[in-house]
């Protein structure tokens, strides 16, 4: 007989797929339906990201001082929505820059997840830039296409991490 944890784990009855049963939708192959292993792929990675930025966004409301509170209370904005939009939200600002800016690298290098759970499938629909390089590296050989393509990766993440840090810290205020 069968235990709970297996029956919940297994690849076609899933837990994902044992809630959406129970309310009521079929069963789906998040994995091996092309236009869905992207966006499982995605959830997946904000899933795993959800821990830390929640402890950097944690870290950031710590740091912000309890005397403008009191200021914007005196200044009359005493509604939680009023003292977030004037108070809160401005000074988590560079908390917001660092944790976009490493989201966004984050989710450009995605190999592992990729690698364990797809393998590039179904029919190359998951398969990411850095999945490529490994590929052409390491299982086809072609070493000088995968040093081009990993140098290629390298500066496309540099230019937009530049660019997203130059964007986005002109509207932070420190």
């Amino acid at each position: 007989m069968a235990t709970m944890w297996q029956f919940l784990l297994h690849p076609t009855l899933g837990l994902i797929n044992h809630t959406l049963k129970g309310l009521g939708f079929a069963e789906t192959a998040f994995l091996s339906e092309p236009r869905l292993v992207i966006p499982t792929l995605a959830a997946i990675g904000i899933w795993q990201l959800v821990g830390f930025n929640m402890v950097l966004f944690l870290a950031g409301l710590s740091a912000i001082p309890r005397d403008l509170y009191e200021a914007v209370d005196i200044d009359g904005a005493s509604h939680p929505i009023d003292r977030f939009l004037k108070v809160t939200w401005p000074m988590l600002g560079p908390t917001t820059m660092f944790v976009t800016v490493t989201t966004f690298i984050t989710a450009f290098k995605i190999f592992d997840t990729v690698a364990v759970m797809t393998r590039g499938g179904p029919g190359g629909a998951s398969e990411v830039l850095l999945y490529a390089i490994y590929l052409e590296g390491f299982q086809y050989f072609h070493m000088s296409y995968a040093a081009t393509l990993t140098l290629v990766f390298l500066a496309f993440t540099l230019v937009f991490s530049v660019l997203q840090t130059f964007i986005l810290d002109r509207r932070v205020h420190y």
